[in-house]
């Protein structure tokens, strides 16, 4: 695959210039409700599941090194925030640990950011055996060098990571569904390499089968308290069989009561289904990861291979009360299919979220302090009044989980004190965060964007990087670049902004 890196002033490979032009795009999203301000007094509590998925990030690059704005649904904030390390310490007890900064929002006049962030333990010993298995989409439209050709290298290099202890399947599908590779052990390398070479692409996409025998295969060889994943990759362009989203929520979510865990890995340009892929993996308890480049794949596979395929804890679920005395409106940045009632928080049959070993985890909330000229208008309460209760705390953060084979929930709580901090105060992480969701916002024309420019942008990213040693904070700030020319220069645009269009043309 042809590639032109761009390195940082580390020397590490940082980005790429896509060699696969988005054609005529049948790409298909869900559209995001933003999502506004919420008064504190009349709604203190905002509930949400979290969200380890990164797809959106790598796809919106995928556009923009195609010379394209992404479309407002391939822009998904929280996943783009999450997309980065974030240097959290880890819990002193228990399986996860919260975090909070509270600093200026450098976009809106008198306004806070919270940026809140959960840390997962790390492994401090051998990770538990793997029982994986690959559910391979190879129809026809697959056959393009972004999409199999692609998925065979990553494959090859999840290969060589695997112990003896491993055990790794292959299941294809097209028109029917057929075992490309038995369950077999990881110390046997030259015969996962001889099959994940025989991959090719050819036929219809019946993808509903496939998922049925992936299914059963993974369950045959399923290692009690290890980790038991079938892992999709496909564009999610499902034309038979079950394909109507119902009809797939509905398999995923009778499948994973099995204790087996389905991860997504979406490839492809031009006819990607965005949508089916997020529904799989929310319904199958497993991350959605977007490929477009062998960089990429490494990154998913092999650099963040643990904390993206072993569970840690379970219906990962955070709560914020804020205090009416100090907040007057918030607005959770990101995470609009994500939320949940205020009232889903304590019951553990609420499906959420899931973490996995050693993944951070970060939300922004924007804050306007009681008072402020932005507030929604809604009449005074006649009944209620701001509680003196909880002194000059802002909020609580209240977190629940389930450790990992546990059926019963576990409940952290940490309050949030003190002032906000003047933005060159805060740290690295705070502001570029606040970068990653303001770009989020610049991509979606959000209206919430207030003086939010592409300079603000790079200015913040640009002072943030830190050590940045994968080089991954400097791409973002190219991508910055290249969106912010992209939005001044469309692709199609036949004069620039100040020319004389009357003009006649050379």
């Amino acid at each position: 695959m042809m590639m032109a890196a761009a390195r940082s002033a580390q020397g590490m490979v940082v980005g790429y210039h896509s060699p696969f032009p988005i054609a005529e795009s049948h790409e298909s999203y869900n559209p995001q409700q933003e999502s506004g301000l919420t008064l504190a007094q009349t709604t203190p509590l905002s509930t949400f599941s979290i969200d380890v998925d990164t797809a959106s990030y790598a796809n919106v690059r995928r556009f923009l090194n195609a010379g394209t704005l992404p479309q407002k649904g391939a822009v998904r904030a929280e996943e783009m925030i999450n997309y980065f390390h974030y240097d959290y310490a880890e819990p002193q007890k228990g399986d996860i640990a919260i975090h909070s900064e509270w600093g200026q929002n450098p976009w809106r006049q008198g306004a806070s950011l919270l940026k809140i962030g959960l840390k997962a333990k790390e492994l401090t010993t051998a990770p538990p055996p793997s029982n994986l298995v690959f559910l391979i989409d190879v129809s026809g439209s697959m056959q393009d060098d972004n999409k199999l050709p692609l998925l065979r290298q990553a494959l090859h290099m999840l290969t060589d990571e695997l112990a003896a202890s491993d055990r790794i399947a292959i299941v294809t599908y097209a028109g029917d569904d057929r075992v490309a590779l038995a369950s077999t052990g990881g110390d046997h390398k030259m015969a996962i390499h001889r099959a994940i070479n025989q991959l090719e692409a050819m036929g219809s996409t019946n993808a509903s089968g496939g998922i049925v025998t992936a299914y059963q295969l993974a369950e045959q060889n399923k290692i009690p308290g290890g980790n038991n994943r079938v892992i999709l990759a496909s564009d999610g362009d499902f034309n038979v069989g079950v394909t109507s989203r119902d009809e797939l929520e509905k398999l995923i979510t009778a499948k994973r009561q099995s204790g087996i865990y389905l991860s997504v890995l979406g490839f492809g340009t031009g006819n990607y289904h965005d949508d089916n892929m997020g529904l799989l993996a929310d319904k199958g308890n497993g991350n959605y990861n977007y490929i477009d480049s062998l960089l990429e794949a490494k990154k998913v596979l092999v650099k963040q291979r643990i904390a993206n395929l072993f569970t840690l804890a379970n219906d990962v679920k955070i709560q914020v009360e804020f205090n009416p005395a100090r907040v007057g409106a918030y607005r959770l940045i990101g995470y609009d299919n994500r939320r949940l009632a205020s009232e889903d928080f304590n019951d553990d049959k609420k499906d959420a979220g899931e973490i996995g070993v050693g993944h951070t985890v970060t939300a922004l909330y924007e804050i306007l302090p009681p008072g402020a000229p932005d507030l929604p208008k809604v009449d005074s309460l006649k009944y209620q009044k701001p509680s003196a209760t909880g002194g000059g705390e802002l909020a609580t953060i209240k977190l629940r989980y389930k450790p990992q084979g546990a059926k019963d929930s576990v409940l952290v709580e940490v309050p949030v004190t003190g002032e906000p901090l003047p933005l060159d105060k805060t740290s690295d992480d705070f502001r570029f965060a606040a970068a990653v969701a303001g770009f989020a916002m610049l991509l979606t024309d959000s209206e919430h964007k207030g003086k939010l420019d592409y300079p603000l942008v790079m200015k913040l990213a640009a002072g943030s990087r830190g050590k940045d040693e994968d080089g991954y904070r400097s791409e973002f700030l190219r991508l910055v670049e290249m969106a912010a020319t992209l939005a001044k220069y469309p692709r199609g645009q036949q004069s620039g902004p100040d020319m004389d269009k009357t003009a006649p043309q050379p």
